[in-house]
């Protein structure tokens, strides 16, 4: 069987090939990249990969190639502790501190564009700004950084699928000088008993390993970028693709204007059919059969959340967007010990932003679905044209 995530009409839309996993193959094995991988894509396949951390580890990292074990994307005890600290910025006491700033930043940007041109980009004026001035906020970047932070974030994603991520080396370098500066600037305040802000730098900055000892510079700039990615490239993604598909579908968003109690319902249904990251990898630890296939011990295997939410064994009609789809457990934001610890801060500034566009902005037309974002285990717009009408 001949599927491959970089096949182009996979990269047009991932959905093409989802029935072909599920139905003909569902452990793929994928020697179009440098190490191949095998593909999981039935729900309860996904489900187990995810829950069985002693056999599908995150040691070696959660992009494609192998990488050295750090911060969070570690199998536990290490992962335990950096979770446990920085989830302290994403408990429902901090998102309800949380929701001035982003109603704040929300309003701002859609007076921008209803006092600016009749056509305007959704994902660059909108759905980019929102989460990555929010995420830039908590890590102590200023205002007037906002456009290398997200050059940065970009940068990092980039690297994680390219086929020679050497040639992003010199920007990662200086993303990772950038941070360690603003880390360091903050552990001095902190030492000299200056009032700091309590937010996800200073968690940072305060973090010990399980001995007591300060985090590891590694540590906490993988944390610091693994938060940067997940705070702004993801919720970005969820908030184009949902609008994207809201005015493919006229009367859902319609519907939503003259309902907005469907709103959380809206984000379930948008994370389920195009979910921000179509999946990630896992390490096997020893030789796994499955489906009369064996994927060998020290294997790179790609969990596609995506194809999983695709299931019809588990979603009626699965290939139709429905706002108004009665939910079970989609696996956007992944399953057990790694479960996304930042997808709270992304459904509400989701919610947030379209109460604020049903409010303001109503009357919305699609002019092209735009162009997709780069990296294969991705999905969203990095450009989404729309017309005020």
């Amino acid at each position: 069987m001949t599927w491959s995530p970089f096949a182009a009409d996979i990269m047009t839309d991932p959905a093409n090939g989802h029935a072909t996993l599920l139905q003909q193959c569902p452990v793929h094995c994928c020697n179009d990249f440098d190490p191949p991988f095998y593909t999981l894509s039935r729900y309860a396949d996904v489900e187990m990969a995810l829950r069985d951390i002693e056999t599908f580890s995150s040691h070696f990292g959660q992009g494609p190639r192998f990488t050295e074990p750090l911060g969070m994307l570690c199998d536990p005890p290490q992962h335990t502790y950096i979770r446990r600290l920085v989830q302290q910025a994403f408990t429902p006491r901090a998102m309800q501190a949380l929701m001035p700033t982003i109603e704040t930043v929300t309003e701002r940007l859609i007076k921008d564009i209803r006092h600016g041109p009749d056509t305007f980009d959704f994902h660059d004026d909108f759905a980019f700004p929102l989460p990555v001035i929010i995420i830039a906020g908590l890590l102590g970047v200023p205002q007037s950084d906002l456009e290398r932070f997200k050059h940065w974030s970009d940068v990092q994603v980039m690297a994680m699928g390219a086929e020679d991520p050497a040639v992003f080396e010199t920007e990662q370098v200086a993303f990772y000088a950038y941070m360690q500066k603003h880390l360091d600037t903050r552990r001095r305040e902190i030492a000299r008993d200056r009032k700091v802000p309590s937010d996800l730098l200073t968690l940072i900055a305060n973090g010990k390993d399980d001995t007591g000892a300060q985090l590891r510079a590694a540590d906490a700039q993988s944390v610091l970028m693994q938060l940067l990615v997940g705070g702004n490239e993801t919720t970005t993604s969820l908030i184009t693709n949902l609008m994207w598909r809201l005015l493919e579908h006229p009367d859902q968003w319609s519907e939503l204007k003259n309902k907005p109690t469907l709103i959380d319902s809206a984000i379930e249904e948008s994370l389920r059919f195009d979910p921000p990251v179509l999946g990630l990898y896992r390490n096997t630890t020893r030789d796994v059969t499955l489906h009369d296939v064996t994927i060998p011990s020290g294997s790179k295997v790609y969990v596609n959340y995506a194809a999983a939410n695709r299931d019809p064994k588990v979603f009626e009609d699965p290939d139709s967007f429905d706002i108004r789809r009665e939910h079970k457990r989609h696996m956007s934001f992944g399953l057990g010990t790694h479960f996304c610890l930042g997808s709270p801060m992304a459904r509400l500034e989701t919610e947030i932003a379209f109460k604020r566009l049903i409010k303001h902005l109503p009357d919305l037309e699609l002019m092209s679905t735009g162009e997709r974002i780069a990296p294969f285990f991705l999905w969203g717009r990095r450009k989404l044209p729309l017309k005020k009408c």
